[in-house]
């Protein structure tokens, strides 16, 4: 009787779950800020992909959505992206990456716009303190 021999199945589905763990943690790349430490307990984990608007120490804004991530967005095209995004799932956690020597009253501006367009919560990210 002839059997089918599942070790080399086992072997590449094991590789594959090694590429998946090195590689997921690099999908969370934007624009390099120097994120502000703060002792806070992290939220809970949440199914779908944030929303990340980064400001970076210039105060230029950038959006994780789409091809064009590294390339800086007016305030504006931003409240107008985030609000499509919004519509079509409001359920869609937003996130804040602000530089620390971004003025504070910037990212408040920010916040106000991503509120104005539909984000019911916009979350701050930090660092936990060293």
């Amino acid at each position: 009787m002839a059997d089918i021999n599942v070790v080399p199945y086992i072997d590449v589905m094991l590789v594959l779950l090694i590429i998946f763990m090195v590689t997921a943690p690099m999908l969370m790349q934007g624009v390099q800020v120097d994120l502000p430490t703060a002792d806070a307990d992290p939220v809970e984990n949440q199914d779908s992909e944030p929303l990340i608007i980064s400001v970076d120490s210039t105060g230029q804004l950038f959006l994780n959505l789409g091809e064009e991530e590294s390339q800086a967005l007016s305030l504006a095209t931003i409240t107008l992206r985030v609000g499509a995004v919004m519509r079509r799932s409001p359920e869609k956690p937003v996130l804040v990456w602000g530089d620390r020597a971004v003025p504070y009253g910037e990212v408040v501006t920010l916040m106000a716009a991503l509120q104005e367009a539909g984000a019911p919560s916009v979350g701050l990210v930090t660092e936990p303190p060293q």
